[in-house]
């Protein structure tokens, strides 16, 4: 399959052409399967490829050139690929993942205008993603990384009639921008230090590079900042929430799989850098901590189904982004993979709701809907359970080994681990809140409710239950959220460690750097691990077992047994987290509105009455200067005459004086 993979990267791209080049001439039928199978056929040559990396078998990456790129003097790059163990496992969970959305957009979209032009922009999405992916170098990562941020702004700028959607869409890629600063800045140490962009190369020249353990921080500090901005974390987390103006496919696209998960691929592909950077890895554990229980809070009070699995998104990551910040990189891209499964499933399941209901989102007005959408509820119970972290589902296993590794941290393991634990308790409790409010109970729901416009994509006014297109990926999720977890188990559990020892090439080598490093220059600093006795382990998934139940208990109680819904009063701290506690707000008076304030400055006062009138000025005098002159001009053949003889005798003069 190897051979092969060349395909992998170009059959989105020509999906894309052709739904692209077509748009006008072929129907949605044939645009969906081309665009569909673009993804499908990448997923299976993958597939292929997959096992023939066992590291037992092969270590080494698969290099290839598709095309020469740039070549500056010795600086050169190419149209090249790395294929090994991380970029398969990453490559495998976007053409899966993509391909079963492409394939529920067929029946989600299937009314909407513009859905050649949807699919188009899809397939170049996850072109863009496959680049970022496999790319041999910096550049090419690049590349694919600013792709992914124009495609999010296509997509969730879709419906562009929609003052939302345009909103939206630009201010993902406003801020995403801030982040790529890093990223620039990040190349540069790297290649001044290296005199390279390759990743191949950049490991081989590092361990010859004593000095660079002195700025490996600050290296990793500027990837880390293009990480943040990419994959929603405190502060630049803002754009994830209201990207979900767009169609609900793209919300499972850009949430699950894709997008949101290339911060913590970049962080994974230089591992190399992060396990020696000890203090901007502690940085990244405390933000990901953090953004964890921030986005949590902020989840339990919203009442738009799509806002609560936004939030949830920014919640998970900050677990992913926890367990990177103190090394536990195979524990951070399992959860990249089980989140992947439940996550899509969820919001692929949230879309089925809002089509069933004729696009209402509001949870305070659903309830009851199960019994008209009996496939989408059981799923969507899957995937609750999966991210609740309640076994034997996939979430469980990824979220209790990132717990086990930051408590296992000796520096400040403990008060990380407590800030997951309690998040582990809201996302439950937020979870099945929005499971009981939106499937169980009464029926909140009628003709009135339901918005039957020109958006509807079917008739009536039942609720009802999705078609295949959409309920099949639906199912084929649910299995993965269900069995996903058993690659990477602890010990009551099999102890299998098949994640493990299938990265252990990826993440080798930056463990040798670090114990080159430590013979150089002994560091004060140690964030070591130490391991945890089995009983440490078995007190510690009781603690968060347990926390998983409590918070599924308070919403059955509340939500179910007492029948409380979401109260339209909203006073005090429950104000302050129902509007987000007004970071958008002051984002947009300190940056925003500052900004403007400052353009129109620079606008109606430096540049008009300052840069303007002084170049007005300049000109004026210099057209008062050449009407003087215009008038010597008479036209009088005695005047021009009278000019030479005076020119003569200044010439004369100036020899006779300076002669003297």
């Amino acid at each position: 399959m190897l051979d092969l993979f060349y395909l992998v990267i170009l059959l989105p791209l020509i999906g894309f052409l052709h739904n692209g080049l077509l748009i006008r001439k072929i129907s949605n039928r044939v645009a969906g399967t081309i665009g569909t199978l673009a993804v499908f056929i990448p997923f299976l040559i993958t597939l292929g490829a997959f096992f023939e990396f066992n590291p037992m078998v092969r270590q080494d990456p698969h290099l290839f050139k598709i095309l020469s790129w740039i070549e500056v003097g010795s600086f050169k790059v190419d149209f090249a690929y790395q294929v090994d163990q991380l970029s398969l496992y990453m490559t495998l969970i976007i053409t899966g993942i993509g391909s079963l959305i492409h394939l529920y957009s067929i029946g989600y979209m299937k009314k909407e205008e513009g859905f050649v032009r949807f699919f188009s922009y899809l397939n170049l999405f996850i072109f863009s993603m496959l680049n970022l992916v496999l790319a041999d170098n910096l550049v090419l990562t690049f590349l694919g990384w600013e792709g992914v941020g124009l495609c999010s702004y296509l997509l969730i700028g879709f419906d562009y009639h929609k003052a939302e959607a345009a909103s939206a869409g630009m201010k993902a890629f406003v801020v995403n921008r801030m982040g790529d600063f890093g990223f620039i800045l990040g190349m540069a140490w790297i290649y001044w230090f290296t005199g390279t962009l390759r990743y191949t190369e950049i490991y081989a020249a590092l361990p010859m590079l004593d000095e660079f353990q002195i700025y490996v921080n600050w290296i990793a500090f500027f990837f880390f900042v293009a990480a943040v901005g990419k994959s929603a974390q405190i502060p630049l987390y803002v754009w994830l929430p209201d990207a979900m103006a767009g169609p609900t496919p793209v919300s499972a696209l850009i949430h699950a799989a894709t997008m949101v998960t290339a911060g913590l691929f970049l962080i994974a592909r230089l591992n190399i850098i992060y396990i020696n950077a000890e203090l901007t890895s502690s940085l990244i554990a405390w933000i990901g901590g953090i953004t964890a229980f921030f986005a949590a809070t902020i989840a339990i009070f919203q009442n738009d189904i799509k806002k609560v699995l936004a939030y949830s998104t920014v919640s998970q990551l900050g677990y992913m982004f926890m367990a990177m910040g103190v090394g536990a990189y195979v524990g951070g891209l399992f959860h990249v993979m089980t989140h992947a499964f439940f996550k899509a499933l969820l919001f692929l399941g949230a879309g089925s709701v809002i089509l069933g209901l004729h696009h209402q989102q509001d949870i305070s007005k659903m309830g009851g809907v199960s019994k008209h959408m009996k496939i989408t509820a059981l799923t969507f119970l899957i995937g609750t359970i999966a991210i609740s972290g309640l076994p034997p589902f996939s979430g469980f296993f990824s979220k209790d080994l990132i717990l086990e590794k930051v408590f296992a941290q000796s520096q400040y393991g403990i008060y990380l681990w407590v800030i997951g634990a309690v998040t582990a308790l809201m996302t439950s409790f937020y979870m099945f809140r929005l499971l009981f409010l939106v499937f169980f109970g009464k029926e909140r729901y009628d003709s009135q409710n339901l918005d039957h416009g020109s958006h509807s994509s079917h008739g009536g006014h039942s609720v009802h239950e999705s078609p295949l297109t959409m309920t099949l990926p639906l199912f084929i999720l649910s299995v993965g959220a269900i069995f996903a977890g058993f690659v990477q188990t602890p010990f009551y559990a099999g102890g299998i460690n098949l994640l493990d020892k299938y990265f252990a090439p990826i993440f080798q080598s930056g463990i040798q750097l670090k114990e080159h490093w430590a013979l150089i220059i002994p560091s004060n600093y140690s964030a070591e691990s130490f391991h945890l006795t089995h009983a440490t382990e078995l007190i510690l998934v009781t603690i968060s077992i347990s926390l998983a139940i409590i918070g599924l208990t308070l919403a059955y109680v509340k939500f179910v047994k007492n029948s409380q819904f979401t109260s339209s009063e909203q006073t005090g701290f429950k104000k302050l987290i129902t509007n987000k506690y007004y970071i958008d707000e002051f984002y947009d008076t300190i940056f925003v509105k500052s900004y403007i304030r400052m353009n129109k400055f620079i606008a109606h006062t430096l540049d008009a009455k300052g840069i303007d009138r002084f170049f007005m000025s300049l000109g004026l005098g210099f057209g008062i200067v050449s009407g003087l002159f215009r008038r010597v001009q008479t036209g009088f053949v005695g005047d021009y005459a009278l000019y030479i003889v005076l020119g003569v005798i200044a010439i004369l003069s100036f020899v006779l004086v300076r002669g003297v």
